[in-house]
């Protein structure tokens, strides 16, 4: 996490360093690590599928919001106001917010405290092996951690549900994988972020606006680490909430 780590308490931090103690060194490279799919080759994009969701039908969909939570969001841990709620509709929940990058989890030459100041060692949700999640390998998106304003877990998310994130002109799908703090909103893994074309660096990287995130209620897949089948029901889960089922 990039500016979202200045909300964690220093009891959170505490913890995450006590966890590094336990990972393997040999944890390098920023591929997929233990416990994480690879990436089948020629299946990073969904272009080229004309039955697939488009950019346009998921943005217009979610144009109008029927607000689930109670209040706002700041995107940013400095930002002066909240100004971002979180949507809903029977299927699916979705926001539009900045996109932060999150490298937590397992360490890699891409994730670690070298290339991000607040790396930390975990991540809320773990691998089919009861590893930390590879940021570097796995496209996940970061939710907000349970609150007064909203609980992801009572809109039917939790770790491995399914997400399609719309930025420009592309279309990404992946999973819920990590919590960040209560009050911030607007963050995805560095491998997510370079699927979509943003800049992963987790300290200089990222997009300032313009990304719309979409969790599908009810759709957690197993393991969680598979690109594969978050990609298949992300995609079918997208045709239903355009209308297209």
């Amino acid at each position: 996490m990039r500016t979202h780590m200045l909300a964690l308490t220093s009891a959170a931090c505490g913890a995450a360093l006590l966890a590094a103690a336990t990972l393997p060194a040999s944890a390098t490279g920023p591929g997929p690590g233990g416990g994480q799919e690879p990436e089948p080759a020629g299946t990073t994009a969904v272009e080229g599928d004309t039955a697939a969701a488009t950019a346009a039908e998921l943005l217009a969909r979610a144009r109008a919001c029927s607000r689930i939570s109670k209040g706002a969001y700041r995107t940013d841990s400095g930002s002066p106001k909240a100004t971002v709620p979180v949507c809903g509709t029977q299927d699916a929940v979705f926001w539009k917010a900045d996109m932060d990058i999150d490298c937590d989890g397992r360490r890699t030459k891409a994730c670690n405290r070298k290339t991000d100041p607040y790396f930390l060692p975990e991540t809320a949700f773990r691998s089919s092996r009861g590893e930390p999640l590879d940021s570097a390998a796995l496209p996940h998106v970061v939710v907000p951690g349970p609150s007064k304003v909203w609980d992801y877990r009572k809109s039917g998310l939790t770790g491995g549900s399914v997400v399609a994130v719309v930025y420009r002109d592309r279309v990404r799908y992946g999973v819920i994988g990590d919590t960040g703090p209560t009050g911030i909103i607007g963050e995805a893994s560095y491998a997510m972020a370079r699927t979509l074309g943003i800049d992963p660096d987790p300290s200089t990287g990222g997009a300032e606006s313009g990304v719309v995130y979409i969790a599908f209620k009810n759709s957690r897949i197993s393991p969680i680490e598979s690109r594969a089948r978050a990609r298949s029901r992300g995609a079918e889960l997208a045709r239903e909430f355009v209308g297209r089922s």
